[in-house]
């Protein structure tokens, strides 16, 4: 059985920083796209971030030049740098994966920014 540990979320003040985790445990065939979505209060989820297994990136136009997003292939676990946090980041926020057969979400891990 998959699943995704999500850790980092937290309380940070406007201009801080929170790097979040998002570790895959269980057996997971060919893991193509890892990724970050959130979705805020009232809100459609939405992508954040995601990168391939050559570790090809693109974020939202919000985030870009302030977040960035990696990959550990070998851990099975992808990160989520956040920089010059904002108040509408705030949200929570959900790892995502896509294999060759399926995709998997994690539980989500709320981030507050206050201004």
């Amino acid at each position: 059985q998959v699943q995704l540990v999500e850790s980092g979320g937290g309380l940070v003040q406007a201009g801080g920083s929170l790097r979040l985790s998002c570790a895959a445990s269980g057996s997971i065939f060919r893991v193509n796209v890892m990724g970050w979505y959130r979705q805020a209060p009232g809100k459609q989820r939405e992508l954040v971030a995601r990168i391939t297994s050559t570790g090809i990136t693109n974020y939202a136009d919000s985030v870009k030049g302030r977040f960035a997003i990696s990959r550990d292939n070998a851990k099975n676990t992808v990160y989520l740098q956040m920089n010059s946090l904002k108040p509408e980041d705030t949200a929570v926020y959900y790892c995502n994966v896509v294999s060759v057969l399926t995709q998997y979400w994690g539980q989500g891990t709320e981030v507050t920014v206050s201004s």
